[in-house]
């Protein structure tokens, strides 16, 4: 039995350590976090208000998961590894280089179990396909096109009106969503990226946007039926529903309850008029060892879609859209579909596609075990997935093309 500490019971804490407790080998015996209703979520766990509180005990569980907002992940990470803790440590790592660089050399000097919530490694899909790639199927890899369909009530909800609107607050869009998939293509690569350009910006949730006669909430908006981004509409149907995305609106999730979130609260913001400024939609061109190539597109104007992705090689080529992989052969001419549906949706609300459950039993595994080939990606690995992201957006505020080379392993 895997004893485990939370430290940020919001939805991205709350529900990897219920993954843990639903495997019947964790249990969850201290919780962290400044808001009471979320401390309960665990009964029988000791509560700690701040982290802190928690830091300053003899250690009190095998391991901790830290979910707190992007910003506030150093401080806890690198004070845990130094008290032994093992260490499950949500995405992004960091907001800053230095405190990436920081988190892992604690990381590295403690010994710990380490592992950044890359999920998209863990999924059935992406196993299937990491699989083909290995055994040759398509030949090598020249290039490859990923799609990240944010989808637009999600864009809105967590880039507009959201926790993750404004760089300085949180951090920049690529590093908050899209590390994910600057992971992926390295996993499935087996290389690392050398040269980053990209290219986007905040397009179309801006004031100048703002339909005419608008009103700064959705509750007063004589134009609200009419919009694709109505908080009503996107809101008030899941009314009763404890998960994400209601769930960072309000504790009281009774219609009663939402209304009044949306009353009062940022995500009954017209989106037109909301402090935000991160980006909308980037394309990002990545080069990576050996001269193989990819092109990554983020945007936040499709429906609620899986990744799509179409990977080329000297052999073969595979088209996959989250659900089933598409195997081209150009020798025989032949095209197999390998299905891999996962259980839930491949949004946060669905899991990741399984990969949720199967990162946080990897972890659990490698804790019990002191075996460490469960975790699918090393401190390095993390560090450099997150460098990439700073490259490119170093490369889309001056128009100039990044150099990693020398990126440790």
């Amino acid at each position: 039995m895997v004893t485990l500490a939370v430290v940020g019971a919001g939805s991205r804490g709350t529900s990897y350590a219920r993954h843990a407790v639903g495997t019947g080998r964790a249990r969850v015996v201290a919780v962290a976090d400044p808001l009471a209703g979320r401390r309960d979520r665990f009964p029988g766990a000791a509560p700690y208000a701040d982290w802190r509180e928690l830091a300053a005990l003899p250690r009190q569980a095998d391991a901790v998961i830290i979910a707190t907002q992007d910003r506030d992940h150093v401080e806890p990470a690198v004070r845990f590894a130094e008290l032994g803790y093992d260490i499950l440590l949500e995405k992004p790592m960091a907001v800053s280089e230095d405190d990436c660089r920081a988190i892992v050399a604690a990381a590295e000097r403690s010994g710990a179990v380490f592992a950044v919530c890359h999920v998209l490694r863990y999924t059935p899909y992406t196993r299937a396909l990491k699989a083909l790639l290995d055994e040759g199927r398509i030949g090598e890899v020249v290039s490859v096109q990923h799609l990240e369909p944010v989808g637009w009530w999600h864009q809105a909800h967590s880039y507009v009106r959201g926790n993750w609107r404004r760089a300085d607050e949180s951090t920049f869009m690529l590093l908050a969503k899209s590390c994910h998939d600057l992971d992926w293509l390295v996993h499935l690569t087996g290389k690392q990226v050398t040269r980053v350009s990209s290219f986007g910006g905040l397009h179309h949730f801006r004031p100048e946007n703002r339909p005419a006669g608008a009103a700064d909430r959705c509750l007063d908006c004589s134009v609200e039926p009419g919009c694709p981004y109505s908080a009503k509409r996107l809101y008030l149907p899941l009314a009763g529903d404890h998960s994400w995305p209601l769930s960072v609106l309000t504790d009281d999730v009774s219609e009663a309850g939402v209304l009044e979130a949306l009353r009062t609260g940022p995500y009954g913001r017209c989106v037109y008029a909301c402090d935000n400024d991160v980006v909308d939609h980037q394309v990002v061109n990545l080069e990576f060892e050996g001269g193989t190539t990819a092109s990554f597109t983020m945007t936040g104007f499709t429906p609620a879609l899986h990744r799509q992705t179409r990977i080329f090689g000297t052999r073969g080529s595979i088209d996959g859209d989250g659900d089933r992989l598409t195997v081209h052969d150009f020798v025989t001419g032949r095209s197999t579909v390998v299905e891999t549906r996962p259980s839930g949706d491949g949004t946060a609300r669905g899991g990741h596609g399984g990969g949720d459950e199967a990162l946080v039993e990897a972890f659990l595994t490698a804790v019990a075990t002191r075996e460490r080939a469960p975790i699918l990606s090393s401190p390095a690995e993390s560090l450099h997935s997150h460098l990439i992201a700073w490259a490119a957006e170093r490369s889309r505020l001056t128009g100039e093309t990044v150099s990693l080379e020398g990126t440790p392993r």
